[in-house]
């Protein structure tokens, strides 16, 4: 798939960014309860009237934690028209991509099917949502690319929509999230990868999800700040299930994004991965290399929440492990731990650094000219 496009000039109200960025997660959002409804077959309006949607979670509804924000979102990102932040294409345009010079953004929805018990209806909203994402976004914003959402816990639905989608330019990537009911590289979702890997779309792996299991392995925790450092954690389970259950050595073609959790955490993840690796190789025959070749070659990462470390130095070399080239910047937007593109990087940086980091990689990872 090889995408065309276009870089705007540098806006006068630019953040200061010298090239043409491209942001790896930006979450658009529904100004309505039904705004779904006309990409949706009429049994399923009543259905939701009637019954609702419910996830693999305890409350009936909403996140396990409060958030600070509705959406857990900026309190300036409210569109002047209303509704919820990230919904108005003109706010997102006027607010974000024109002012920071964002030649592409990859839109990742959250308030979708994935994750509801019913999975009938789940891929019935899952297609609705792809269906909205080209109707009210990637048609009227050629700098906007969506993600394919699927109904995570049925992959042989979650394949056919990935199929069904291959070669539509409006989008660059599949979407999952990293809470499911099992580990991501067990063997229920292995349809999911053989499609991705078929039609040549990375995989984003997104933090939160909804697998009826606590965020911690031992329990529920008190307060929503352990939910945010939660991220991580999800995401070092994920990638080791990935690499140990074999779906890179299944999949040799296969790229995946860890997304919204950050990346720090990967060099010694990885060093505990080869440590154990090399003691108990045969327990996992199907494993040909070390599990930190198949992360340095299967994994890209997106920067938001990007690292502060004290010293600059300890940033630079995680990211001399992960490699300049799998780093893709993201803000987040519009989310209230949005990543300011001109501050997110210290000095130091050379300028091929810079300009990989902010564009050309994600232009490679999509496809894109």
């Amino acid at each position: 798939m090889n995408i065309q496009i276009r870089e705007r000039p540098q806006s006068a109200a630019s953040t200061g960014i010298k090239t043409a960025i491209a942001d790896g997660d930006i979450h658009p959002a529904r100004a309505t309860r039904d705004e779904l409804y006309p990409f949706l077959a009429k049994r399923w309006h009543s259905h939701l009237e009637s019954f609702g949607a419910h996830a693999h979670q305890g409350m009936m509804e909403g996140p396990p934690y409060p958030k600070a924000q509705p959406n857990a979102a900026r309190r300036d990102a409210y569109p002047p028209e209303g509704g919820p932040q990230g919904s108005s294409l003109s706010f997102m345009q006027k607010q974000h991509l024109d002012p920071n010079n964002v030649v592409l953004g990859v839109l990742n929805p959250l308030a979708t099917g994935q994750g509801l018990r019913n999975h009938d209806l789940a891929a019935a909203i899952c297609a609705a949502v792809n269906d909205w994402q080209i109707e009210k976004w990637t048609s009227k914003d050629a700098r906007l690319k969506g993600s394919v959402v699927v109904a995570n816990e049925d992959g042989v639905s979650a394949a056919a929509e990935i199929r069904k989608r291959a070669g539509d330019p409006n989008f660059v990537q599949v979407l999952l999230l990293s809470r499911n009911a099992e580990p991501l590289g067990q063997r229920r979702y292995w349809p999911i990868y053989e499609a991705a890997q078929e039609a040549g779309l990375p995989v984003g792996v997104h933090a939160f999800g909804y697998g009826g299991n606590p965020i911690t392995a031992s329990g529920w925790p008190s307060y929503y700040i352990e939910e945010m450092v939660g991220h991580s954690q999800c995401q070092q389970t994920v990638l080791a299930s990935l690499v140990l259950e074999g779906v890179f050595a299944r999949f040799p073609k296969l790229k995946m994004v860890m997304v919204e959790a950050g990346f720090g955490w990967a060099p010694s993840l990885a060093w505990r991965l080869d440590k154990v690796f090399s003691k108990l190789h045969a327990e996992v025959p199907h494993l040909e290399r070390k599990p930190s070749e198949y992360i340095r070659d299967h994994i890209w990462w997106t920067t938001q929440p990007m690292e502060d470390p004290e010293s600059r130095d300890h940033l630079f070399q995680v990211i001399e492990w992960i490699g300049w080239d799998k780093l893709l910047f993201a803000t987040d937007y519009p989310h209230w731990d949005y990543d300011e593109p001109s501050r997110v990087l210290p000095p130091g940086v050379s300028d091929a650094n810079r300009q990989a980091f902010y564009l050309d990689n994600a232009k490679k990872l999509y496809g894109i000219a």
